[in-house]
């Protein structure tokens, strides 16, 4: 298990592919790898005295500069414990391998996407930003908290607040406004257009929850609310944006094509 001295060996191996490795960047650096803050582990894998690869355990099990080889290690160690993951997410060909080596234990997963293309834009968006795009503040939170709760729904098939954590995550939503990485558009004071930074490093920042309501779909908000974020995000936060889409989300992958992203990589996620 990684710790507080390895945490800039840690940062050096994550560096490599700083976008697709943002994630475990933020979690990082937010907690120095201290587990009481990291909320799990980070497990290294070493040749020779050298890192190699790593995985971070937690909520989210993502693996990051994982081979297969790698992925199959993190594995054998995984089935040693408890399953402590409600999601594995990272780069396909390491979440596929790892998936195989512990599904017999972990049971039947409540879904799977295989192939989500992982995109990036590192330059100015190609479609006019709208300018009605704002960061959120504390005084939007009653539409803001439930576009976050609508959206998360329709993504992942399950509302948030599921088993009584509509509390933690309403503290989520209020914590990403805070820190000015929550996005929207209101017209006559309904939310039209929303999406918040996830994570973010001094190289990259993933966004998330990208959504406009369902009649209000087709109108080309969503693409240059997206252009007004990949905006504000390169002006303010990272020079990078990035995110990962489900295959199988045409008009989605549209629209970022329109705004200018491209895919750099495949993503998996397994959840339960």
């Amino acid at each position: 298990m990684l710790d507080v001295p390895d945490l800039e060996e840690f940062c050096a191996l994550a560096e490599r592919d700083p976008v697709v490795n943002v994630f475990a960047l933020h979690r990082a650096r937010m907690t120095r790898l201290e587990p009481r803050w990291l909320g799990g582990e980070m497990w290294g894998r070493f040749e020779a005295g050298r890192l190699v690869s790593a995985c971070h355990v937690g909520a989210n099990l993502v693996p990051v500069q994982a081979t297969e080889d790698d992925a199959r290690a993190f594995a054998e160690r995984a089935l040693a414990g408890t399953r402590t993951a409600t999601t594995i997410v990272g780069p396909h060909e390491a979440v596929r391998t790892f998936w195989n080596g512990v599904a017999a234990s972990w049971g039947r997963p409540r879904e799977t996407r295989w192939m989500q293309p992982h995109l990036e834009i590192s330059g100015p968006p190609q479609v006019a930003p709208d300018p009605q795009v704002r960061r959120t503040e504390r005084a939007d939170l009653d539409e803001v908290y439930p576009a976050c709760v609508a959206m998360y729904t329709e993504e992942v098939g399950v509302s948030p607040e599921t088993g009584g954590s509509a509390d933690l995550y309403r503290a989520r939503v209020t914590q990403l406004i805070a820190r000015g990485w929550s996005f929207a558009r209101f017209d006559a004071g309904r939310l039209v257009f929303k999406a918040e930074v996830a994570c973010a490093s001094s190289g990259a920042a993933q966004v998330q929850g990208v959504w406009v309501p369902p009649d209000r779909r087709g109108e080309g908000l969503a693409a240059a609310g997206m252009a007004a974020v990949v905006a504000a995000v390169q002006e303010t936060i990272a020079p990078v944006v990035s995110l990962y889409v489900n295959e199988w989300n045409h008009p989605a992958r549209r629209t970022y094509e329109r705004v200018g992203f491209v895919e750099t990589a495949r993503f998996s996620t397994v959840m339960f």
